[in-house]
């Protein structure tokens, strides 16, 4: 179990493409964000949630947590987790991949690299939520995050915009991008699968049935 590093869900999205907060969708018996919480749990002793709608999720009992800045999507979650983590490193992952095996996550967590951000590249992306992030890009985030609000104070920045957004936080900071494909046995790129449609959602059903 990880004591020096805090793991944080990222639970902050509007689900505007699946139609309903896909935190609460089932499979079988258990909600994708309990799946999430079960899968960390083991793995890491502290472990905090971060969502804008946190009355919603007191049935989990986590530690939460709303972003510091408002509707600046996943690096606005990021920056919460680090900024509100005890320790000096996050492992940040989102409610929506519930494919995710622990395995994967401890690869990318003993990955051996200095640098402050370590994510895997799967299935031709770079998995930007699905990784370790350390206290030191703070800074950098909080230019991109001000950069954003100064753009335009009143609007929700795009969702296309906001995966910018920590694609720009990488770029700055120099990023690890990890290739497992190449290293890890047995992986499969679909472990990273975002259950972002219907369809998406679909495919997981039938992933984890076996099909």
């Amino acid at each position: 179990m990880y004591k020096d590093i805090t793991a944080v869900i990222l639970s902050g999205g509007k689900s505007r493409r699946m139609g309903v907060n896909k935190s609460f969708m089932k499979i079988g018996s258990q909600t994708v964000i309990e799946i999430i919480s079960e899968i960390v749990k083991p793995l890491f002793e502290k472990v905090i949630l971060i969502t804008d709608t946190p009355d919603k999720y007191s049935l989990l009992n986590l530690i939460t947590y709303s972003d510091i800045y408002l509707n600046k999507g996943p690096l606005g979650g990021i920056h919460a987790g680090l900024t509100r983590a005890a320790t000096d490193k996050i492992f940040v992952i989102t409610c929506d991949v519930p494919l995710m095996k622990p395995e994967m996550i401890k690869y990318i967590v003993d990955y051996p690299s200095e640098k402050p951000v370590k994510v895997a590249r799967a299935g031709g992306f770079v998995q930007q939520l699905c990784g370790v992030y350390s206290k030191p890009v703070l800074p950098a985030a909080e230019i991109i995050l001000n950069e954003e609000m100064t753009k335009n104070e009143t609007q929700v920045p795009e969702q296309k915009n906001r995966k910018c957004m920590v694609l720009n936080l990488l770029n700055r900071v120099d990023a690890e991008i990890i290739n497992p494909e190449n290293n890890f046995p047995g992986f499969n790129p679909e472990w990273f699968i975002n259950m972002n449609t219907p369809d998406d959602f679909e495919l997981v059903l039938r992933r984890i049935s076996g099909l």
